[in-house]
């Protein structure tokens, strides 16, 4: 049940902004210490709620606003005085048509920088994450009260779309909720607060606890706020334009001081990359501020068994291990003392595992074109950052997501083939994997190369890819990098070669260094260059040439069934693409079998009589599906294939129309949509390819 209302005090009155910290003053801890002559915060219905927090924003908020690129005119503003903090507090009154309302909200911190606490104006305050420990009071009957509590963040001065990232479970992307999408434009502007379901897939309905909006608008419209879920219109209040109906509209921000400021911890969902010996060491550090903390404890539990650590140094660094497999850990940094027992820092959700990087072009981006993805998502499948391609959104979005299939450009937004190789992972070797997108559909090679003069440009899709695994730890611990791109580089060969080579050398530069013998890389045969022609294949024997002068793994794309011209539904398309791309790296990187999982590929092309033979590097055996034949060009004669036929030894023979004699080469082109094909006994297609026939 709601709790009832504090009893306020008298409106007219004024509280000292310090009233519940000075008593810890006292004692010796750091606090925000008194301005010369700094104003006072007026009394809100959210003090008793809010004590041990300290107030230092405070906005009577206008019915019409248009902060953008401009700070809101607080009444006081006190962010650049505040030391290290360990909660965030709101308090939102508004006093209307129902009477008097409030809601009192504090949570884990979500910044380490107090100014970005309140309203969000400029390009690139961009807030959009979990937030744990959630605490929720308020006088609204239909706001859901308590403690312990997931939170999410919304909370940006971007236009944004009702499009849900699924980070939130019971999100809908047909209305704006607690899961929405902010887009490039500047100029409308979300700070929400919602309650979630601490997990996905959850049976808890997403809450809104309260909303601002509109307050970056250029037009002069009223901003649209209220308390919980609105009921009568879009559940977060987007387009209510209702702050008129309201007599009083005050926001409050605060923060609650921290006796031990913490300078080195996990966050919350981060995946640690694994070690040798299958573990990681995962370091909490930090510096004890209060005088009265005499200990330090961390208690990290996970895997059936916790651990604590503690000093009663003023600087301290705990470095505990933790073992990669399926399951969690929590790490809680408590402070104690005469007069004091706080927890200072909790964070939840980390593992340790292997990270994988998908780039390309759209195939890579694998968007959800038929069929659903979705049931392939585990927790412990994790991303980090967002694919976007806005640079100040990009670069805003530095927390740890849960990895998502079947929506692009999102926070935690790797594709539907990735989804599902990643789950397969999971599933046959027990580790957690962390995965990264940095695909951009309808791009040539140029558009994906580093800028030497800044490799972190995040004007570029390379700066913005590498600033994800900068910020994420794990730049240098890139174990395998996918490639799917070219259809956009028109069967131009030398253009793709050469930006594949340049661009290829940086990226062994850049990525997985600390790795044993470097990352591995694979590069997919694209199906069609351009889209919807297979007859052009120029480009296509080019990459496959990439095995041999590149030192990469090639594979295939021909097999899949899915196929729409340009790109693939989830059945028989993507699905069996994160087959193939699991199968491979089961195989290179867990020791997996090897037996039918490489691309069938040609190495040389003979001349017998009628027939040619086609010998493969490979003696695993084929599946010849009737009608192949018409896949394959003969070049110097006027003959045709008529039937293909798989021999023992890795040969495919090939009957002609007539005699060979003349014949100087052949070309397997594949083709759109549907079989027939020649696969393997994983179902990976032969190569496409172009070789010339000897005697």
């Amino acid at each position: 049940m709601p709790r009832p209302a504090p009893v306020r005090a008298n409106p007219g009155s004024i509280v000292t902004a310090l009233t519940t910290v000075l008593a810890t003053a006292l004692a010796g801890t750091a606090v925000i210490a008194p301005a010369s002559a700094a104003p006072a915060a007026a009394a809100t219905a959210c003090d008793a709620a809010a004590a041990g927090f300290t107030p230092v924003l405070q906005l009577d908020v206008p019915a019409r606003a248009n902060y953008l690129n401009q700070a809101p005119p607080y009444a006081i503003d006190r962010t650049g005085e505040v030391p290290t903090f360990d909660r965030v507090g709101y308090c939102v009154e508004l006093n209307g048509p129902d009477g008097p309302q409030w809601v009192w909200t504090a949570m884990e911190p979500f910044t380490t920088d107090a100014r970005r606490i309140g309203l969000p104006t400029r390009p690139g305050e961009l807030v959009r994450q979990r937030v744990g420990d959630l605490e929720v009071r308020s006088n609204v009957p239909s706001v859901s009260t308590g403690t312990g509590k997931t939170g999410y963040l919304e909370m940006w001065p971007n236009q944004y779309q009702s499009s849900a990232s699924t980070q939130v479970a019971n999100g809908s992307p047909q209305t704006y909720d607690a899961d929405d999408n902010p887009t490039s434009p500047l100029g409308y502007g979300s700070f929400q607060v919602a309650q979630i379901g601490a997990t996905r897939p959850s049976t808890v309905a997403a809450q809104q606890v309260f909303s601002i909006n509109t307050f970056t608008e250029s037009d002069n419209g009223q901003l649209s706020l209220g308390i919980g879920t609105n009921l009568a219109g879009q559940p977060d209040w987007t387009f209510a334009n209702n702050a008129e109906r309201y007599s009083q509209r005050r926001f409050t921000a605060y923060v609650r001081t921290s006796p031990v400021k913490v300078t080195e911890s996990p966050q919350d969902r981060q995946l640690v990359p694994r070690d040798r010996q299958n573990g990681a060491v995962v370091p909490v550090a930090g510096e004890v501020v209060d005088q009265r903390v005499r200990r330090v404890q961390l208690r990290v539990t996970g895997n059936g068994r916790t651990e604590t650590f503690t000093s009663s140094a003023r600087t301290f660094r705990f470095t505990p291990r933790i073992k990669a497999g399926l399951h969690e850990y929590t790490f809680e940094l408590r402070a104690t003392g005469p007069g004091i027992d706080r927890v200072v820092a909790h964070r939840e959700g980390v593992v340790a595992g292997d990270v994988v990087v998908v780039q390309g072009q759209s195939n890579a981006e694998a968007a959800k074109f038929n069929g659903n993805a979705n049931g392939e998502e585990s927790p412990y499948l994790r991303s980090f950052g967002s694919p976007t391609s806005d640079g100040s959104i990009s670069g805003a979005d530095r927390v740890w997501h849960y990895a998502t299939g079947d929506v692009t450009n999102q926070s935690g937004s790797v594709g539907q083939w990735a989804i599902r190789m990643g789950r397969r992972l999971v599933d046959t070797y027990k580790v957690p994997i962390a995965m990264f997108n940095g695909a951009h559909g309808g791009r040539p090679i140029d558009f994906f190369q580093r800028n030497d003069a800044n490799p972190d440009d995040p004007a570029t899709n390379y700066g913005r890819l590498r600033q994800r695994l900068e910020a994420a730890g794990v730049i240098d611990q890139v174990k395998a990098v996918l490639w799917y791109q070219g259809e956009s580089d028109n069967n131009n060969a030398s253009v793709h070669i050469n930006g594949f080579t340049s661009l290829l050398a940086d990226w062994r530069a850049d990525l997985g260094t600390a790795v044993p013998g470097g990352a591995r890389y694979y590069v997919h045969q694209v199906r069609t260059s351009p889209c919807g022609n297979t007859t052009s294949v120029d480009l296509r024997e080019a990459q496959r040439q990439l095995g041999d002068t590149a030192g990469v793994i090639v594979l295939s794309t021909n097999g899949l069934s899915g196929h729409d011209g340009c790109h693939y539904a989830y059945l028989g398309g993507y699905r069996d693409l994160g087959d193939h791309a699991f199968a491979v790296l089961a195989r290179d990187l867990y020791g997996g079998a090897s037996a039918g999982v490489a691309a069938p590929n040609p190495s040389a092309v003979t001349a017998n009589g009628t027939q040619l033979v086609v010998q493969l590097r490979s003696t695993d055996p084929l599946t010849v599906e009737s009608g192949v034949a018409a896949d394959f060009v003969v070049e110097g004669a006027a003959v045709t294939v008529s039937s293909v036929a798989y021999e023992a030894g890795g040969k495919l023979v090939l009957t002609l129309s007539g005699p060979a004699d003349g014949v100087t080469g052949l070309t397997y082109q594949g083709h759109l949509r549907a079989g027939p094909w020649i696969t393997n006994a994983t179902g990976v297609g032969l190569l496409a390819f172009k070789l010339p026939v000897t005697p």
